[in-house]
């Protein structure tokens, strides 16, 4: 909220694939729908571009969505073991709102896991939901790009076995961690900002109110349908008095 202006956001999640040499006997496992062979990284970050969980045991054939309908961090937050804060209203606001991770159009929509609007014809308030949405979610994009420049193994193909591979994208991810925390100022010179009117510069990396859609909501089961109307409920906060910033429709004009 203070950084991206998206509330109860917990961190945005979002897959990279590292290029590694063909293990033996692997048979198409390991290739992904890019075109080569690759290890799967899965992670979630901060708002402050840290990476708070990470898993690197997928194949380049599997999906994101895969990786997270498998993994450990999934299953934490849907039993609420992860100690995600309990719901409560949105700033200005008296409807309680779940907390809740942000993710691209690769995973289903959760209560629990937000994602753009994807539909023809969207409305400016739609509009303005999916500039916000995607305001917070550069953070793991900008951090992906940093960690490879950081480390520029990441862009080569490896050519160890995937276990030596996925301790390299281990370390490579400690040693990011790190130095966000040792050198701050000269990490920050190198990701994308926002100037005082909020126009994007590029980081150096790059050199190198309820209505009826909260209420009758449709969807293939009870998860999908808590989704879409905590969206819709995010998307009227996003264009209320409430949480609107002043921006943002100068912003989605230019989209």
């Amino acid at each position: 909220m203070t950084r991206w202006n998206f509330p109860h956001c917990c961190g945005a999640l979002d897959g990279k694939h590292v290029a590694c040499s063909s293990p033996n006997s692997s048979g198409s496992t390991y290739y992904n729908y890019k075109g080569f062979y690759s290890v799967v990284i899965l992670a979630l970050m901060y708002a402050d571009y840290k990476f708070f969980w990470a898993d690197v045991d997928g194949k380049g054939a599997v999906s994101d969505a895969q990786i997270y309908n498998g993994s450990e961090l999934k299953e934490c937050i849907d039993d609420g073991s992860i100690g995600c804060p309990p719901a409560e209203p949105l700033p200005n606001n008296n409807e309680d709102v779940p907390y809740y991770l942000i993710g691209d159009d690769a995973f289903a929509l959760r209560s629990n896991m937000i994602k753009r609007y994807l539909h023809r014809g969207m409305i400016d308030d739609e509009r303005g939901f999916n500039y916000r949405l995607s305001r917070a979610r550069c953070v793991v994009e900008n951090a992906f790009c940093i960690l490879a420049n950081s480390f520029q193994v990441l862009l080569t193909t490896m050519s160890h076995s995937p276990a030596t591979v996925r301790v390299i994208v281990i370390t490579c991810l400690c040693l990011h961690n790190l130095m966000r925390i040792r050198y701050p100022r000269q990490e920050n010179i190198r990701m994308d900002r926002e100037d005082d009117n909020h126009q994007v510069i590029r980081g150096q990396w790059r050199k190198q109110h309820y209505l009826e859609d909260t209420i009758n909501v449709r969807g293939p089961n009870v998860n999908n349908r808590e989704g879409k109307r905590q969206s819709n409920l995010l998307k009227h906060w996003c264009n209320s008095e409430a949480g609107a910033v002043p921006w943002q429709l100068d912003m989605i004009r230019k989209m």
